[in-house]
């Protein structure tokens, strides 16, 4: 479990702001949001560094969790990333979807 909270730690490091660039696409397709419930938060920065893990994928708009409700809500381009991958990326990081809710 340690090396999994360091692994996972590692993947939450803020990028410095100097490095981030802020720039406009036209899309043609607009955003999907979708709302989880996800169990394994056992703490605020549980729900900080999955938010920022799943901003760093591609076609991911936004994340916004919350502790210790485990409320997730996303917005994605489907056309970049499937819903199944985001499900799968949650899933892979150590916490379990464990439904979808209603907005």
């Amino acid at each position: 479990m340690t090396m999994f909270r360091r692994r996972f730690l590692q993947l939450c490091v803020p990028v410095s702001a100097g490095a981030l660039a802020v720039f406009k696409v036209k899309r043609n397709t607009p955003a999907t949001m979708v709302v989880y419930e996800v169990k394994g938060f056992t703490c605020i920065t549980c729900a900080v560094g999955l938010d920022t893990m799943l901003r760093r994928q591609k076609g991911i708009l936004s994340s916004e969790s919350t502790y210790p409700e485990g409320k997730v809500v996303i917005h994605f381009y489907p056309d970049q990333i499937a819903e199944s991958s985001i499900r799968g990326f949650i899933a892979d990081t150590g916490f379990i979807v464990q439904s979808q809710r209603e907005a």
